[in-house]
């Protein structure tokens, strides 16, 4: 049995919602690296561009650390996992506050060389 050839990035403390980088990561999970870097440049998602460094950074790491061949990498996977919320208070009728939550995300992209 051989072993599974992979590498990968994260990104800790993403000022952006979980909920709003799985979206774009559903669109890329299982696709070749190629496929993935040309569906993330045609979104128009704020968490695409974060998705796009973080998938070049995964490919280099590939390709650097690993050693394995950039034309047979695709992403194995992907998710968003939250981080910690920064609170914060917005002044409301007759002197309350109500809470806003600022979410942040842990986003991670493993990419494994096809057999």
């Amino acid at each position: 049995m051989s072993e599974l050839k992979s590498a990968n990035a994260q990104l800790n403390y993403a000022r952006i919602a979980p909920r709003k980088v799985k979206i774009v990561c559903d669109l890329i999970r299982g696709k070749d690296t190629k496929t993935a870097g040309a569906i993330l440049n045609a979104t128009p998602k704020a968490a695409s561009e974060l998705l796009i460094k973080l998938l070049k950074s995964a490919v280099a790491n590939a390709e650097n650390n690993h050693n394995l061949d950039p034309d047979k990498l695709y992403v194995s996977e992907t998710y968003a996992n939250p981080g910690p919320i920064l609170k914060r208070m917005m002044p409301r009728a007759q002197g309350r506050g109500a809470r806003i939550n600022k979410r942040t995300s842990h986003i991670t992209i493993v990419v494994s060389e096809k057999e």
